[in-house]
C-alpha cells in the first residue's frame, strides 16, 4: 500500500476531497507556516515508521509546498530523518535495506490546461545499517544534511533547476533551433536537450559573475550567445512568431491559401460543437465559480493543490450530474442517450482541441502576414548566425550532431501528429491525445509569456 502524506490543513473538513484524503490512510503534517508556534510531527513520524515496518512505501514531498519558480526549494530533512530512524531500528540486521525512491516532475506550462508533464523516476537510493553506520542514532545533523543533498541532486538531475526563468526561456529557444519542429523525439528527449542547454548557461551564468575574476575566452563567448538569443527571442515575441516560421518562410501566397483552410476548419469544427457545448457549460460554470470562492480562503501561491482538487471534484461531480439530468430528461431513449450523451461530450473535447489548434495557426498566419518579407529575410540571416553558435556548442555538450535522423532512428514517434492512418484513427480518441505540433505548445487561442518575472 502507499501511504501519502499531505499538509494538515487539509484533513478534518467536511468536503469531499477531506474525506478522500483521510479514507486513504493519508498522513497529516504540520508545517510551520500553517501555524503561529512550533510544530510536532512526532505522531506523523511514528505512522509513517508503522507503515514502512508493515511493508507499505511511504510518499513524502521534500520540498513542502506546491511552487512555481525557476529553482527547487531547499529540501526539507524529514526523509531523511526518517530513513535514520527506520535503519537504526534495524541496527542489529546489518542485511536490512530502506530505498529512497527520487522523482522529478516537469511541467511544460503548469499553469495552463491540458499541458503536458514529465515524471522521471530516479535508480533507488539503497541504505542499509552496514553501508551507513553514520545514519544510525545519534545521528550527526551533517549526516542527515548529506543523504538530503543526495536527494536534491539526483531530484535536480531530472528536471529544470534554474537561478532564473530568464535562463529557461533562453535554453528553451536554443532546444527549438538545435532540435526544430518536425523532429520525432520523446517528451523526456525534449527535457534533457533543454537541460543539457540550461546546465550550460548556467555554468557561465556563474562563471561570469561578480565574484570569480577569471573570465575565460569560452565564457565570454557563451554570454554573447545568451546574449543574441535574447535579442532574437525578444524580436519573435514582439512580432508574435515562432522559429519555425523563420526557419521555413512561406510566400504570401501560401500563408493566404493556408489562413483561408485554417477559417473553414475552426468555424466548421466550433458548428458541430455547439450541442456539446451547452452539455459542457455547466460543468464550467460550476468549476470556475467553485475555485473563485476558494481562492478567497488564502494566497493562490500555497492553495495550488486545493485548487486543483476543487476543479477535478467538483468537474467531475457536475458531470455527472449533467449525464444523470440528460438521460433522465430523454427518459424514453434512455438506452441510447446514456451513451450517446458522454460521447458528445468527449467528441465536443476533441473537436475543440483540433477548432483551438487552427484558430491559433489562422492568427499565426495573420502575424506572419503582417511582418514581412524584408523582416524576415532579416530575421532568417540573424537565426543561421545563431543556428551554427547553438550547434557547435551542441556538439561540444556532446549532443547528437544530427537530431532529426538520430531521434528518428530511436524510434520515437511522439512529436508531432501521429503517423500511419491506423494510428492516427486510434489515436484520435486516445486520452492521451494532444492536438500539438510541439512540445512547447498549449491549447490556447493565443501565446503567453509562460513565466512570470524574476523580480516576482
Amino acid at each position: 500500500m502507499l501511504r501519502l502524506t499531505a499538509k494538515s490543513t487539509q484533513f478534518g473538513k467536511k468536503t469531499f476531497t477531506s474525506w478522500l484524503i483521510e479514507s486513504a490512510g493519508t498522513v497529516p503534517i504540520h508545517r510551520r507556516k500553517d501555524f503561529d508556534g512550533p510544530v510536532d510531527n512526532s505522531q506523523a513520524m511514528a505512522d509513517l515508521m508503522k507503515a514502512l515496518e508493515a511493508g507499505d512505501a511511504v510518499m513524502m514531498f521534500p520540498e513542502g509546498m506546491s511552487r512555481f519558480h525557476p529553482t527547487i526549494a531547499p529540501l526539507k530533512t524529514g526523509v531523511a530523518r526518517l530513513a535514520s530512524d527506520v535503519l537504526s531500528l534495524h541496527r542489529h540486521d546489518p542485511e536490512f535495506e530502506i530505498y529512497i525512491l527520487n522523482c522529478s516532475i516537469t511541467y511544460m506550462h503548469r499553469q495552463h490546461w491540458r499541458s503536458d508533464v514529465l515524471v522521471t523516476w530516479h535508480a533507488p537510493m539503497i541504505l542499509r545499517p552496514k553501508d551507513n553506520p553514520e545514519l544510525l542514532k545519534p545521528a550527526e545533523p551533517e549526516s542527515i544534511r548529506a543523504v538530503t543533498r543526495q536527494i536534491y541532486e539526483q531530484i535536480s538531475s531530472g528536471t529544470y533547476d534554474s537561478p532564473s526563468w530568464h535562463l529557461v526561456q533562453l535554453s528553451k529557444l536554443a532546444a527549438r533551433m538545435y532540435a526544430p519542429l518536425g523532429t520525432k523525439m520523446s517528451l523526456g528527449d525534449h527535457v534533457r536537450i533543454t537541460r543539457t542547454f540550461l546546465e550550460a548557461f548556467k555554468d557561465a551564468h556563474e562563471d561570469n559573475s561578480e565574484e570569480n575574476q577569471q573570465v575565460h575566452s569560452d565564457v565570454v563567448k557563451m554570454a554573447q550567445l545568451q546574449s543574441d538569443l535574447k535579442v532574437y527571442q525578444n524580436r519573435l515575441m514582439s512580432y508574435g512568431i515562432k522559429d519555425d516560421r523563420v526557419r521555413r518562410p512561406l510566400s504570401r501566397h501560401e500563408i493566404l491559401r493556408r489562413m483561408a483552410i485554417r477559417l473553414f476548419w475552426s468555424s466548421f469544427l466550433f458548428s458541430i460543437s455547439i450541442p456539446g457545448l451547452f452539455l459542457w457549460l455547466p460543468v464550467i460554470l460550476v468549476t470556475v465559480y467553485a475555485v473563485h470562492e476558494f481562492k478567497k480562503s488564502g494566497p493562490i501561491f500555497d492553495t495550488f493543490d486545493e485548487i486543483a482538487q476543487y476543479k477535478l471534484v467538483y468537474g467531475l461531480i457536475s458531470g455527472i450530474c449533467v449525464w444523470l439530468g440528460g438521460v433522465i430528461l430523454t427518459l424514453p431513449f434512455a438506452l441510447i442517450t446514456v451513451f450517446l450523451i458522454p460521447a458528445i461530450m468527449w467528441m465536443t473535447l476533441r473537436w475543440m482541441e483540433d477548432c483551438v489548434a487552427s484558430t491559433r495557426a489562422f492568427f499565426t498566419l495573420l502575424r506572419l502576414l503582417r511582418v514581412g518579407k524584408s523582416t524576415l529575410n532579416e530575421m532568417r540571416s540573424l537565426r543561421d548566425v545563431l543556428h551554427r553558435k547553438i550547434m557547435e556548442l551542441a556538439i561540444s555538450l556532446e549532443l547528437p550532431p544530427d537530431p532529426e535522423e538520430f531521434f528518428l532512428q530511436a524510434g520515437s514517434q511522439e512529436k508531432g501528429r501521429v503517423m500511419g492512418a491506423w494510428q492516427s484513427k486510434a489515436g484520435y480518441f486516445s486520452l492521451r491525445r494532444r492536438r500539438k505540433r510541439d512540445w512547447n505548445e498549449t491549447l490556447r487561442l493565443y501565446d503567453k509569456v509562460d513565466f512570470p518575472d524574476d523580480d516576482s
